[in-house]
């Protein structure tokens, strides 16, 4: 290729960023581009499996892997350092390991939790966004159990889940399967354990069709799960949640609180880039950021149009990977000084666990549940991981042996 070698940096190395840079690495050759990788841990976290860990149905390692197991060291440099700043018109990117120059920029910085403002709710409440926060849920959960043969005091085996979505339903099928066992190895009584689920919107998991939601939720309620739909929270405190029933506000108590109902793109997107909300800036077909022909904005932080539904796509694993591999295509294209080619998403269907043996799911148009749905979460977690990592990595993390 006749061009000069053009410096590439990708921020952040969950879904989005790492596919993209090992995508790149076979796209590229080492005479074509310096690739450099930024992410703040040494290991990329699953971060669709962190419900597991929080429910403890398996141990945080298991959820991760280091970075440079699946990058190629001959052709990308990878930083461990945080991103503090954006300087897009100096094409510079301040870390807390130097300053980074770059023609081409990938922001792939992921997801923070999202609290909407709720009183005390970030304060009081474990949120499942990392591997950390995650096993502080689990931990949190554990000690209150533990303590309940001392204190006899219901709350210690009262659990609170905040949101009805995606996570707080994947998150409450792996408690119905772990609490059972903590129980037991602690003399408790399972019937005794209150597990509260509360949800604002009028109906849980509304990415489905309603027969599904029912089956989920009579899953999660014949395993002993309450559910408070279309009740708002409107403060988290040291007792559990307030909430608004017919008008009236009502202290729900618990020892355990977890909150799933949120999440928003990287806070550092609204300090770098104008008309960003929630952490998400909207892109261009070409998944560039308006004005700036050398950015890209991928994942959680993109807002990437689905023109049918006049609205965004959701952010899931499953259209971050798909981003990733478009981007790397249209960086190469770039270098190659050609046409950029317009993203268009491939949505092959959503399956939602129910713990380790059971699910619901949408695949290819057709509707699954039971044991069918719970074997096709198994075989996309592994894929994700084969997509990234190949199949030594597949075999080692993957959930299909």
């Amino acid at each position: 290729m006749s061009f000069e070698r053009k410096k590439i940096l990708v921020l952040g190395a969950g879904y989005a960023g790492l596919q993209t840079v090992t995508k790149l690495q076979k796209l590229l050759s080492h005479q074509d581009a310096d690739i450099t990788l930024i992410n703040k841990d040494e290991y990329h976290y699953e971060a669709t499996w962190l419900h597991e860990t929080a429910a403890g149905t398996i141990d945080w390692e298991e959820g991760v892997y280091p970075i440079n197991k699946v990058i190629d060291t001959q052709k990308v440099v990878f930083v461990p350092a945080e991103v503090t700043a954006i300087n897009k018109d100096e094409q510079q990117v301040e870390t807390t390991q130097g300053t980074f120059d770059y023609d081409i920029l990938v922001v792939a910085l992921g997801f923070e939790s999202e609290t909407f403002g709720i009183e005390g709710m970030a304060e009081h409440a474990h949120s499942l966004v990392n591997p950390q926060t995650a096993l502080a849920a689990r931990q949190e959960i554990e000690r209150n159990f533990a303590k309940y043969k001392q204190s006899n005091d219901d709350k210690d085996i009262s659990i609170l889940v905040g949101g009805a979505g995606f996570t707080g339903i994947e998150f409450l099928g792996e408690l119905v399967e772990s609490i059972p066992e903590l129980c037991q190895r602690h003399g408790i009584d399972y019937s005794k354990v209150n597990i509260t689920c509360v949800e604002a919107a009028p109906k849980m998991l509304p990415m489905f069709p309603e027969n599904l939601v029912d089956y989920a939720m009579d899953y999660l309620k014949d395993r002993g799960v309450n559910f408070m739909v279309g009740t708002p929270i409107v403060a988290a405190n040291e007792n559990g949640f307030v909430v608004e029933v017919d008008g009236e506000k009502q202290q729900l108590e618990a020892s355990s609180i977890v909150w799933t109902a949120g999440v928003r793109g990287n806070s550092l997107m609204d300090e770098s880039f104008d008309g960003v909300k929630r952490g998400r800036i909207m892109v261009n077909a070409e998944l560039l950021v308006e004005g700036y022909d050398n950015i890209y904005a991928i994942g959680d932080v993109a807002a990437v149009m689905n023109n049918e539904a006049s609205r965004p796509w959701p952010t899931t694993a499953q259209i971050a990977m798909q981003l990733a591999e478009h981007t790397a295509k249209n960086i190469q294209l770039s270098l190659k000084g050609e046409k950029l080619e317009p993203f268009s998403y491939n949505d092959r269907g959503t399956v939602c666990s129910l713990g380790s043996k059971d699910g619901i799911g949408l695949v290819m148009g057709r509707e699954i549940k039971g044991r069918k749905a719970a074997f096709m979460k198994r075989v996309i977690d592994s894929r994700a991981i084969f997509k990234i990592g190949g199949p030594m990595l597949a075999v080692s993390k993957g959930k299909m042996l």
